[in-house]
């Protein structure tokens, strides 16, 4: 297999993969913990408007997972959900520490670190960003 096959299999790989992860975060948030469970939980961890705060995120991780997972305006969303995970750490787990067993930052820096991955290296050319607009660009372009 050739470093162009390889590189379009690991790309595609990753942005699933991720795109999974926090789809079902976000699904466990509405269907697990509900709503109204999220925004007491995020209330109790001190995120700052919390009970606006639960809703946007889970709506951000689901669907943007989803996204991630098509290949649908790539770029901007991975850098949303990125950000998402900048604020987790920040707001939540640094205090905690590295291990996530302890409520540490190390699952968030990975999602958060593979999201901004696949901001840069774009949706692929297994990607609806690629069927509708061209091989690894977006509707809402973020990065060159």
């Amino acid at each position: 297999m050739n470093k162009t096959a390889l590189n379009t299999i690991a790309q595609t790989m990753l942005r699933v993969v991720v795109g999974f992860l926090f789809a079902a975060h976000g699904w466990q948030k509405y269907n697990e913990f509900t709503i109204a469970g999220t925004q007491g939980a995020f209330t109790q961890m001190g995120v700052p408007a919390a009970d606006l705060v639960a809703p946007v995120v889970a709506t951000l991780e689901l669907v943007g997972g989803i996204a991630l997972v098509l290949g649908l305006a790539t770029r901007p969303i991975a850098i949303l959900l990125m950000l998402n995970m900048v604020g987790a750490i920040a707001l939540v787990h640094a205090p905690a520490g590295i291990f996530v067993e302890a409520g540490g930052f190390e699952l968030v820096l990975m999602l958060g670190a593979s999201a901004l991955a696949v901001a840069l290296i774009g949706p692929g050319k297994f990607s609806l960003d690629n069927l509708m607009f061209g091989r690894n660009t977006s509707a809402l372009r973020v990065l060159a």
